[in-house]
């Protein structure tokens, strides 16, 4: 199996962007280019052959970069097919569970909406990674625009399934804002107090806290833990489905 490297590219204010490949034959993938230029600089900086650029959702700062980098590299933009008219450029359309080879890997697109009615995430299979857009942030989960907190807790479940040494790599640098309200309704955890201090300690350095793994957000992320009997309990919501202080710590955070 080829190990393929990941190189995490700051973009915008908070954006992140990356760039997966295989170190030997040098062939990339793109995810989520917010914007060209950095992007561009570090393709051409470790003389990269860009392939393809994934997309899990439309929203401009996950998408801008796609006519630039398309010209530039003559690569292909690949995407959910149900959501095909708002990727701009977009070349191959993949649906659902559908897997796309890569340098010897699978890459499963999964439908994961709430953020947007379209969003998906990218599963590379063999090297353990997920590629979750806006979905699932380290501490926490994405805004509902497009859908309903059952469809944001459903996508936020389909990746808490995944095994607990999945590395997580999400669309944006909010971790430390997510810490304070995860700290605010589960400040009793362990696990929490202890990420804190690294969280602080590597944003006082500029460094991005990003990726995470699944069983660093099943310890800590308070999205990933309404099964928790004392934080539906700190939410007056004891005995109440999971689904619903989901829903309730989702207004909660829209408002914190």
């Amino acid at each position: 199996m080829s190990h393929l490297k990941v190189n995490l590219i700051k973009c915008l204010s908070d954006n992140y962007s990356y760039i997966i490949f295989n170190p030997n034959s040098k062939k990339a993938i793109i995810v989520d280019p917010a914007e060209a230029n950095p992007l561009a600089d570090a393709i051409t900086k470790f003389n990269l052959n860009l392939k393809y650029i994934l997309i899990t959702h439309h929203h401009q700062d996950h998408v801008d970069g796609n006519i630039e980098l398309k010209n530039k590299f003559n690569c292909k933009i690949l995407g959910f097919a149900d959501d095909s008219k708002r990727i701009p450029g977009i070349d191959i359309l993949i649906k659902d569970k559908e897997i796309f080879n890569f340098e010897d890997e699978e890459i499963q697109l999964n439908f994961s909406p709430g953020h947007t009615s379209g969003h998906v995430f990218y599963y590379f299979k063999k090297n353990k990674l997920a590629f979750v857009g806006d979905v699932v942030f380290a501490l926490g989960c994405g805004r509902i625009f497009e859908g309903t907190a059952k469809d944001m807790y459903r996508s936020v479940m389909k990746i808490k399934s995944l095994p607990d040494e999945v590395k997580v790599f999400c669309g944006h640098e909010y971790t430390e804002s997510n810490l304070k309200f995860c700290l605010a309704y589960d400040q009793n955890n362990d696990h929490l107090t202890k990420r804190a201090v690294e969280i602080k300690s590597l944003r006082s350095k500029g460094l991005p806290t990003v990726p995470t793994t699944i069983l660093n957000e099943k310890q800590t992320n308070i999205f990933f833990r309404c099964n928790d009997k004392a934080i539906s309990q700190k939410l007056g919501l004891a005995g109440h489905s999971e689904e619903k202080v989901f829903k309730k710590l989702r207004e909660l955070k829209d408002n914190f």
